[in-house]
C-alpha cells in the first residue's frame, strides 16, 4: 500500500538527480501508457525506451529550460510534473506544463492537483504570467485542469495518437497567473526539500 499524500515529499530534481531518477519515472511513464493515457508514446513502449526518454531531458534541466519535480520515494515516486521554460525573449513571460503524471495506485488523492499546484507556483516565482498545456479531450487530466481554473481554448481533433495508435482530439488550455502571489512555500519545494502534500 503506497503512503498517503499527505506523507508525501517532493523535489526539485538537478540534471544529475534526473539521470539517476530516469528507470524511476520509466516506470510512472510506463504505467501511463499501459493505462491508456495519450501522454506521447505508443503501448509498446519499453522500459529502456522510457528511461532513455527521461534521460534526455538532463540537457534541458541543466541549462534551466526545464524543471522537473518527483513526489514520493527517489526509488519509486508516486507523481511527476515538468515545467517548460520559454527561451525566445519575446515569450519570457510564458511557460508549459507537461508530463503532469500520477501512478494508477496514488490517484484520485490530491496528488495530480498539487503537483499542478507546485509547478503553478514555480512559475510564478520565475515571473512566468501565462502558462500553457494540452491534453486528450475527456481524459481525467482534462477534468483536473478544468476544475484548477484553467481556460479551454478548444480542441483540435485527431492532434495525436492514444497508446494503441487511436487519433483523439486534444484540448488546448492556458492560465494566467499574477506573479506577486508566489509564494515561500514554492521556494522551500523548489530547493529539493521535503514539503509534505495535502
Amino acid at each position: 500500500m503506497p503512503p498517503t499524500t499527505q506523507h508525501l515529499s517532493t523535489e526539485l530534481l538537478t540534471a544529475e538527480a534526473l539521470e539517476s531518477a530516469a528507470p524511476a519515472l520509466a516506470g510512472l511513464l510506463l504505467d501511463a501508457v499501459r493505462a491508456g493515457a495519450s501522454v506521447g508514446f505508443p503501448a509498446d513502449l519499453t522500459d529502456g525506451a522510457a528511461t532513455a526518454w527521461w534521460r534526455a531531458r538532463a540537457a534541458a534541466v541543466a541549462d534551466g529550460g526545464l524543471l522537473v519535480w518527483t513526489a514520493g520515494p527517489a526509488d519509486a515516486p508516486l507523481g511527476t510534473v515538468s515545467l517548460a521554460l520559454e527561451r525566445y525573449p519575446n515569450g519570457a513571460h510564458r511557460a508549459e506544463i507537461g508530463k503532469l503524471l500520477v501512478h494508477s495506485t496514488a490517484r484520485r488523492r490530491g496528488l495530480g492537483r498539487t503537483l499542478l499546484a507546485l509547478a503553478e507556483r514555480a512559475a510564478a516565482e520565475r515571473g512566468r504570467t501565462l502558462l500553457l498545456l494540452d491534453t486528450e479531450t475527456g481524459s481525467d487530466a482534462e477534468r483536473l485542469y478544468r476544475s484548477s481554473g484553467w481556460t479551454a481554448l478548444g480542441a483540435v481533433p485527431d492532434y495525436a495518437s492514444d497508446p494503441a495508435g487511436t487519433l483523439r482530439p486534444s484540448t488546448f488550455f492556458y492560465k494566467h497567473l499574477d506573479a506577486a502571489t508566489a509564494s515561500i512555500e514554492t521556494a522551500t519545494a523548489t530547493t529539493a526539500a521535503t514539503r509534505p502534500l495535502g
